[in-house]
């Protein structure tokens, strides 16, 4: 299987093609350069594998949580390339891509993933390793304040830019439940190819129209009053 993924949601900029099981990846931080940089991204990973589009047997991408702008971005170049060659797409959650990218990488088995989502909330996910080493969710994801996050009464691992800014918060409310954290973890086109190609197997692919972002959060915004 030939699959192309897409990761923009954070300071992260990265492409993927998974071919047969085997990944090559273009990764780069970025500040805002996303949209100049992920379509430059592909070709270069079509060219080394000697590839045209058209070869192309199924497309992922980061749906999100993630930046507004960030999450379109990937969105918009992955709904492009579908509606062009008709190919099926794997949405992947963002939250997912950090834990698999950790569990492809580490001997751990838990990961609770926060995500800085800015307005004094997280993105929010627990994630376990599953037995065929794929990140499978428990509970649900969420976007709320540090201090309200839901878990399960098991012991993990704290991941994702969430740690570096509420990791007193974070801590506190885990406890004893932490083994430890990482603070530098950002979602990966590689980890959107893993995840991306379980979901063919699963039967989760969507036509283009359906490929959508996921935002967590229903309200962008808030009144001067709400802030203060």
């Amino acid at each position: 299987m030939k699959l192309l993924a897409v990761e923009t949601a954070t300071e992260a900029c990265s492409a993927a093609l998974m071919i047969n099981g085997e990944i090559a990846e273009q990764f780069t931080l970025t500040a805002n350069g996303h949209s100049k940089l992920i379509l430059p991204m592909i070709d270069a990973l079509l060219a080394e594998a000697n590839l045209q589009p058209s070869d192309l047997d199924g497309l992922a991408f980061g749906c999100g949580p993630g930046s507004f702008t960030g999450v379109r971005i990937a969105t918009g170049v992955i709904q492009g390339i579908a509606f062009a060659l008709g190919l099926p797409v794997v949405p992947v959650s963002n939250l997912a891509a950090v834990a698999q990218d950790f569990f492809d990488h580490n001997d751990d088995n838990l990961v609770f993933v926060a995500m800085d989502a800015r307005m004094n909330q997280v993105y929010w996910g627990v994630y376990q390793r599953g037995l065929l080493g794929f990140a499978e969710l428990l509970g649900k994801e969420a976007v709320l304040a540090a201090s309200e996050i839901v878990f399960p009464d098991v012991a993990g691992v704290g991941l994702g830019t969430g740690w570096r800014v509420y990791h007193q918060e974070l801590s506190a409310r885990l406890s004893h439940r932490i083994i430890r954290y990482e603070a530098d973890n950002l979602p990966r086109a590689r980890a959107v190819a893993r995840l991306g190609f379980d979901g063919f197997n699963h039967g989760l692919t969507v036509i283009a129209e359906h490929a959508m972002p996921i935002y967590l959060r229903d309200k962008v915004a808030k009144k001067e009053s709400e802030r203060n």
